[in-house]
């Protein structure tokens, strides 16, 4: 399913069983500014939520938080009933046990009003058996996602036979609200669809160590350094239909389809003996090797974000979701400028963490990292003014033709960092723009770059006056900033030439 238009805001999020997959649903909510109310029967499970939060916070905040984003926009309930009180939209993650979720969602279904929604993290139990105790099992389905919650996009959205159309099209909204990729899968099958794809290569590496053919670390060598780079992007069926050559499926189906009968994988899972248990605990252990579960988990989530990263800039996978997810961060309205705004001097529209990839061996920010960094605060002031994505797709752009920058201090690899804007030359077809950079911690200035870009006709080619909105906003930004006092320095090189 492509993502749905019209995404549902939820006022109140509720998540049923705080473990795992429970606190990730908190903080990917409330990181999109979002209140959640939480309960879980287990002591001590509050501050086990909590601590989770605060694991999960800084991962998050580098994929960008919106407006209203706080960790602790999070109310711990006494009872499910609570929870189905206060929410407009339920999240169950209770352990994966058809009798305990089919007895969890009956009371939840009681305590819930009617047009609330009512999902289960279930990763492969059929809907309509653990909706089978509930009045209303119209409105209840599964919300699959994948561990961490708070990263990956992707989201099953399973219906059981009594769920209807519209609830599954209401709660693949939510999701998508939550910048999820909601798929909804078509009939109620045992494990969905990733799952079961997941069940069978996880069944052929039990074999392979189990008959002692290869052991786990190589067998996760075999995935990471070729078909899981790929699979990031594209899925195995169009990186099959790419090995087919300029004939795709067809001539890949015909040249390798005769392989299908070889005995080349095993799909029956072996007996799960203590030896074959002993051979995969100790295969894993090795490779862990000092670094506790904790340091493991902020390692996937480095790499993660990084991958995501990668791939948005070819518009692809995980990497579209992020894109949309900044283009909507961007395009809130108090981010961007309308007739009656009151342009702040200066603006300040960018805050991040420095990414692990901006860092060289001495752990100091790396001299094109800074250009980045200046190049994602110059995408802010381009969302501001209303160049996004339906202004470059009507073929309007900026291209940079000049930048300086001036290195004040070393900034470390775990510092914040906080961006301030000037417009500070404005003509009909060149833009003059000034950074600062600050730690934000320490409020050191750390960083100053001045730009010159050039607005094009990206259809001709060719440089075009700047107009419409863009140009009445820069207009606005330029006389609020023309009294700012700025440095010496500035316009040395570079100016535009201003008439009024």
């Amino acid at each position: 399913m492509t993502p749905v238009e019209g995404a549902i805001q939820p006022t109140t999020f509720g998540v049923v069983g705080t473990g795992v997959i429970g606190s990730g649903w908190a903080v990917r909510a409330l990181s999109r500014g979002i209140d959640v109310v939480a309960w879980d029967p287990a002591p001590g499970a509050e501050d086990r939520l909590r601590q989770a939060i605060a694991r999960a916070w800084p991962s998050v905040r580098r994929l960008g938080l919106y407006q209203g984003a706080e960790p602790d926009r999070i109310r711990f309930a006494g009872t499910p009933e609570e929870v189905c009180h206060s929410a407009d939209f339920i999240q169950e993650s209770a352990p994966e046990d058809e009798d305990l979720k089919r007895m969890l969602l009956a009371r939840l279904d009681a305590a819930s009003p009617p047009e609330t929604i009512i999902a289960s993290s279930s990763s492969g139990l059929l809907p309509t058996r653990i909706a089978s105790g509930c009045a209303r099992p119209d409105r209840v389905l599964i919300g699959h996602p994948f561990n961490p919650v708070y990263l990956l996009p992707l989201c099953e959205v399973v219906g059981g036979a009594e769920t209807s159309a519209g609830a599954v099209e209401r709660a693949a909204a939510v999701y998508d609200f939550l910048d999820m990729y909601p798929l909804v899968v078509r009939r109620e099958v045992p494990g969905y669809l990733s799952d079961r794809l997941q069940e069978a290569l996880w069944r052929e590496t039990l074999h392979l160590v189990n008959d002692g053919i290869a052991t786990t670390a190589e067998l996760d060598d075999a995935i990471i350094y070729g078909p899981g780079l790929r699979w990031a992007g594209m899925g195995t069926n169009l990186t099959f239909h790419l090995a087919g050559g300029s004939e795709g499926m067809r001539h890949m189906l015909e040249q390798f389809g005769p392989a299908l009968k070889l005995p080349w994988s095993k799909l029956e899972a072996p007996e799960l003996t203590g030896s074959l248990i002993d051979s995969m605990v100790e295969g894993t252990g090795r490779q862990a090797g000092e670094r506790s579960v904790e340091e493991l988990e902020q390692l996937r989530d480095d790499y993660l974000i990084a991958t995501m990263r990668a791939l948005r800039s070819v518009g692809l996978g995980a990497g579209e979701i992020l894109a949309r997810r900044e283009a909507r961060r961007y395009g809130e309205t108090s981010r961007t400028w309308s007739e009656s705004t009151v342009v702040p001097a200066p603006l300040e529209l960018y805050r991040c963490d420095v990414e692990p990839d901006w860092v060289d061996y001495n752990r100091h920010m790396t001299e094109a990292a800074y250009l980045t960094a200046f190049g994602w605060a110059t995408d802010a002031l381009f969302r501001y003014i209303g160049d996004d994505e339906d202004y470059r797709a009507a073929g309007h752009s900026f291209y940079t033709v000049e930048t300086h920058i001036n290195y004040l201090r070393e900034v470390a690899g775990d510092d914040s960092l906080r961006f301030t804007t000037l417009v500070v030359g404005l003509d009909g077809k060149r833009l003059h723009i000034y950074h600062e950079m600050f730690d934000e911690t320490a409020g050191d200035l750390v960083a100053t770059t001045e730009q010159m870009l050039l607005h094009m006709d990206t259809t001709a080619g060719r440089p075009a006056p700047i107009g419409g909105r863009p140009a009445r906003a820069l207009r606005a930004i330029r006389r609020a900033h023309a009294a700012m006092d700025r440095p010496g320095y500035l316009g040395r090189v570079m100016k535009t030439r201003e008439t009024s």
